[in-house]
């Protein structure tokens, strides 16, 4: 499992002082930037530069259990779920002070950029499918 915070600044609340709700799919992103770089040895700028990959969602599902304010730490967990041929389904939770905030599932998927620009779904390298299954 790997674990990761953030903490909620100004920029991710509403009027009311509470989370904008597309500001957690952010947060999402951010998560899966911080797993990939600090578990996975495979930071964003590496896959892109080096493999001319990316591992966009392509499916997310979120139960919001309780709003967060402005300047709560959110402890995210990030667990995997299944691994597939090319796609990567994970579970996130959110937790302030003992309480789940959220839950959700995404699904990622693999995708490499191919010689005229088109995006295609391609398998996960060997080496980044075993680095996965460790989390």
């Amino acid at each position: 499992m790997f674990k990761t915070d953030i903490k909620v600044r100004f920029n991710h609340v509403d009027f009311a002082g509470i989370v904008f709700y597309p500001r957690y799919f952010e947060m999402f992103n951010q998560v899966i930037e911080e797993w990939c770089e600090g578990q996975l040895g495979y930071d964003f700028r590496r896959l892109h530069d080096e493999f001319n990959a990316g591992v966009p969602a392509a499916h997310i599902d979120v139960d919001f259990n309780r709003p967060s304010q402005l300047g709560d730490v959110l402890t995210f967990s990030l667990s995997l779920l299944q691994l597939g041929e090319s796609s990567i389904n994970v579970a996130l939770e959110a937790v302030c002070g003992g309480e789940s905030r959220l839950k959700a599932k995404l699904t990622m998927v693999y995708i490499v950029k191919g010689l005229s620009g088109e995006f295609n779904a391609d398998e996960i390298p060997a080496e980044l499918k075993k680095l996965m299954m460790e989390t």
